[in-house]
């Protein structure tokens, strides 16, 4: 499954929060600060930007699907 290109970083946001059980830290310049607790404890800055660049939404992507223990075409279904 393709990559959106033209994902915000506030769609990424309510995307983990509403299906991946994140939830609104706080909010640091233009990063939003995220945070879960399942199945342990990660947080992860997301870039508030209109459009995110490729290279960093496919890293959260990556670290987000590593800590949930799924395939990271299982996060993109969502989007």
């Amino acid at each position: 499954m393709k990559i959106p290109r033209d994902l915000s970083g506030q769609d990424l946001v309510q995307m983990l929060c509403r299906n991946w059980s994140y939830r609104v830290v706080h909010q640091v310049g233009s990063h939003i600060v995220l945070e879960t607790g399942t199945p342990s404890h990660q947080r992860i800055a997301i870039p508030a930007h209109k459009n995110l660049r490729l290279g960093t939404l496919n890293a959260i992507l990556k670290a987000v699907a590593t800590h949930k223990g799924v395939d990271r075409s299982q996060l993109l279904r969502y989007l």
